[in-house]
């Protein structure tokens, strides 16, 4: 995953490099517009989508090196032309990277970083360890948040590790649109953390580990303590049910984060999704006002 760490890194390593990014997309694409990749002699960061397409582009970037050209554009059909099947088409620009367009990179990509989704995961067992080693290949902004500061170490790369007497606390002042997975060594503070979550309207996705027994011991406690009914449809216990509704019967970590990770990103994307839209309607409205 392209980050504006390894960009820099790559970008301090191969100061001679092309930036081949998507200008244009047309039809299917394997990549949005705006996609880009860094390209040098010998090496390359980043993906415009792969494939043939990918090929031809890191051919002509490379020849435009050794050309000593400061760039190029191409418009590359995907087609039997280039043995694709996407059946769009995309225009590339190439450009030899400077100082400003480094900036504009490392910026463009600080910014992503800055908007992506928060997903926190209360306990650092087995399978809080599984999950955020999925997770932290994705992106997303990993916490990893537990009581025992001695369970936080050795952490994937780019987590957060944060130990905390009251887990709780974290999300109610997590960031709006956080994520919530609850996966702790004892069941009452599972229960405590749920609760909270369940009170933010705002979360994509909140699930817990355990089974059926749990979440109907689960129930029975948030219902007592005069939690709302229509909340609690929002918790998924177990986690991984909603990728795979007729569960696998498998109960390795490992196989546990897969589904989790999966789950959790398809609510994240619907959650995005309906935001777009409803960005788009109130654009329209607004033009549609102003006469524009």
């Amino acid at each position: 995953m392209l980050t504006s760490t390894s960009l820099r890194h790559f970008l301090s390593a191969h100061p001679a490099a092309i930036c081949a990014e998507l200008t244009a997309v047309r039809g299917s694409s394997p990549r949005e517009s705006g996609a880009f990749m860094l390209i040098d002699t010998d090496h390359t960061l980043g993906t415009v989508g792969g494939g043939a397409l990918e090929y031809l582009v890191i051919g002509r970037a490379r020849q435009v090196l050794r050309d000593g050209l400061p760039g190029d554009a191409l418009d590359i059909p995907l087609g039997p032309e280039i043995g694709q099947c996407c059946g769009g088409r995309v225009e590339v620009g190439l450009r030899l990277v400077g100082d400003a367009l480094a900036a504009r990179l490392v910026a463009k990509i600080e910014a992503q970083e800055a908007a992506r989704p928060h997903v926190y995961l209360f306990g650092s067992g087995h399978v809080g360890r599984a999950l955020a080693r999925a997770l932290a290949l994705l992106p997303l902004r990993v916490h990893v948040v537990d009581t025992r500061p001695e369970e936080l170490a050795g952490l994937p790369e780019g987590v957060e590790a944060r130990a905390v007497a009251l887990p709780e606390a974290v999300v109610r002042s997590a960031a709006r649109g956080s994520c919530y997975v609850i996966l702790t060594h004892d069941h009452a503070l599972d229960f405590l953390i749920a609760g909270e979550a369940l009170k933010r309207d705002d979360a994509p996705y909140i699930g817990m580990v355990g089974s059926k027994t749990k979440r109907a011991r689960f129930a029975s406690w948030y219902l007592g303590e005069g939690g709302d009914r229509g909340a609690l449809d929002r918790l998924a216990l177990p986690i991984g049910g909603q990728a795979f509704p007729r569960g696998l019967g498998d109960k390795r970590p490992e196989v546990i984060a897969a589904l989790a990770a999966a789950e959790i990103m398809v609510q994240i994307g619907r959650r995005e999704a309906r935001a777009a839209s409803i960005e788009r309607v109130t654009v329209t409205r607004v033009g549609a006002v102003d006469g524009r």
